[in-house]
Order: structure tokens, then C-alpha cells, then sequence
């Protein structure tokens, strides 16, 4: 997991955060930052930069690297500082609390505001940067050699996609956006692939879950990851979450994508609970259901 960086955002001065986006600023063009160009990015004196580079070295905010030139990127640490001052700055958030979540592409915390909410860092690209800059289709054309973009673009997606759906949509309630950060209402129950239904509940939170894809199609949009992993359960009903890889209906392989989803679910649901669920699904019927958004029973569809 990624050291959370909260603790250190009290001892930072204002001119080390005038440091941390100069840096930011040339990791738009570059990996790595040459020494020169600091003081221009960040308004700060070359002496003022000096000063401000040992600060935010000793606190792992950037990383130096020595050959060919001297150039500074920021860790993540360093990105997820800047998006905590913006927050703060706007009072997003007061204050960050325990883990809520880490996964390969997010780390998840609880955060304090008007009351307990959910801050979501993305991670695309930090440890695996070629692979997904060719496989995701918000950055397979483009140039950017830095997984700060990345992982702006799969936030950016994502937020967009949770402000068009919700409230019609069980989403999490999106609140506030930065860089590659979200502040989001905290999920309400258990990651579906945890929970342990009774055999009359089977059915019942399939059918949610495949009722709200078809509302989620019809506001626009196809998850594109659905699997036990991203799907909560709880005493209110379900909630769909993580939706960074999310594409509208209109793309070009919407309607595949959204075949996939529907055999992700359907057939964990067989797997996990093979008697409650029927021996054979019309897939392309159930799909073309949800498409239309006249998906009633799982049992009409039985092959």
C-alpha cells in the first residue's frame, strides 16, 4: 500500500506545494523535470527551490534522478498531496482517517467532512504504466509519458460517469474531483464477492444488479468491469462502484462490453450459488433485455 500521506501535509509550507506543481507542471512534457526549470515552473527563486527540494525530498514527496541531467518527478505521494491541499482548500474534506480499500488501481480512505466520506486515489499506471497506457482507450493515442496523466483520465472518467448517473443509478454519490482523486459517499454494505446470501436472496440481488445495468444503460452508460468485485451489498439493496473504465453507449463496442458485464455477473452468481440459479442462460436475449431496459425476472430467460 502507499504510505498515506496526510500525516506529513501539516509541517508543508505553501512554497513547498508551489515546488510540488512546478513539478507537476513539467511532468506534463517530461518524466523527469531538469533542476533548471523549477524556479520558472514554480514561481520560487533557484534558491527557494533548493531549499524547497530538500524539504519535500526528506518527506518522499519527489524522486532525483542524477544522469544526464538532474531532474525531480513527484512520487505519488507528492500527487496525492496536491490533490489533499485542493480538497482542503475548497473544504471538500477535513480530515483522512483509516484505509477503507486497497486495490491494484486505487487505494481507498476514509475522509472527514459534514460527515464520514470516501476519498478514492487512482493508481492506473503508477506500477504498470506501458501496459495500461496501451490498453486503456483514453490513453492508448496520445503521447504522455507520465502516469500522472493516467491516472487524471481514469478519475476524470470516472467522475464524470458517477455525476450522469447518479442519483437515477445505484452509484456512490460523487462530491468533489482533483487530479486523480474522488470524494464520494462511503459504500453501504459488503463487496458482493464477501457476502454470504441466503438462498432466497439469491435471485433477488441478481435481478437488482442486472436492473440497475439496464439503468445505467439507459442513462448512457456501460460499466465495462462488472464482476463480484465491484458491486456492494447491503441491507438497502446493491451499489455498482468503480467505473474508471466505463464507456458510453455509443462507443463502438458498447454493446459487447455489455454482454461481457452481464456473463461476468450471471456466472458468478452460477458458480457461488448453482442451485438457486437455472442451468442455462439465453445470454443475447438477457442482454438485449437490459439494453432496452424491459429486464423483469432472470427466470425468463432460462435456456
Amino acid at each position: 500500500m502507499v504510505r498515506n500521506v496526510a500525516g506529513v501535509m501539516a509541517e508543508l509550507d505553501a512554497e513547498d506545494f508551489y515546488l510540488l506543481s512546478g513539478v507537476e507542471q513539467g511532468m506534463r512534457f517530461s518524466e523527469w523535470v531538469n533542476r533548471e526549470k523549477l524556479p520558472k515552473n514554480s514561481g520560487l527563486t533557484k534558491e527557494e527551490v533548493d531549499y524547497r527540494i530538500d524539504r519535500c525530498m526528506t518527506r518522499e514527496l519527489i524522486e532525483r534522478k542524477t544522469i544526464q541531467y538532474e531532474g525531480y518527478k513527484l512520487t505519488v505521494e507528492g500527487y496525492d498531496a496536491l490533490a489533499l491541499r485542493t480538497f482542503s482548500q475548497r473544504d471538500t474534506i477535513q480530515g483522512v482517517g483509516a484505509p477503507l480499500g486497497v486495490g491494484k488501481e486505487s487505494d481507498v480512505l476514509e475522509v472527514q467532512s459534514f460527515k464520514p466520506l470516501a476519498l478514492k486515489f487512482h493508481r492506473e499506471g503508477y506500477t504498470n504504466f506501458r501496459e495500461v497506457r496501451r490498453e486503456r482507450d483514453y490513453t492508448s493515442d496520445n503521447h504522455h509519458v507520465s502516469w500522472l496523466y493516467t491516472a487524471r483520465k481514469a478519475a476524470e472518467r470516472e467522475y464524470d460517469a458517477l455525476e450522469t448517473l447518479f442519483p437515477d443509478v445505484s452509484v456512490p454519490r460523487p462530491v468533489d474531483h482533483n487530479r486523480h482523486a474522488i470524494v464520494m459517499a462511503k459504500l453501504d454494505g459488503v463487496e458482493l464477492s464477501k457476502a454470504k446470501l441466503a438462498s432466497e436472496q439469491v435471485t433477488g440481488v441478481l435481478e437488482l444488479i442486472l436492473d440497475e445495468m439496464a439503468s445505467a444503460y439507459e442513462a448512457g452508460y456501460v460499466h465495462a468491469d462488472m464482476s463480484e468485485y465491484n458491486v456492494a451489498v447491503g441491507e438497502r439493496g446493491i451499489t455498482i462502484f468503480d467505473w474508471p473504465q466505463a464507456v458510453p453507449t455509443d462507443h463502438d463496442n458498447a454493446r459487447e462490453l455489455l454482454a461481457r458485464d452481464v456473463k461476468n455477473i450471471v456466472r458468478y452468481f452460477r458458480r457461488k450459488y448453482p442451485g438457486e440459479m437455472p442451468d442455462e442462460v439465453d445470454f443475447d436475449s438477457l442482454t438485449d433485455a437490459i439494453a432496452h431496459n424491459d429486464f423483469e425476472r432472470i427466470a425468463d430467460f432460462d435456456a
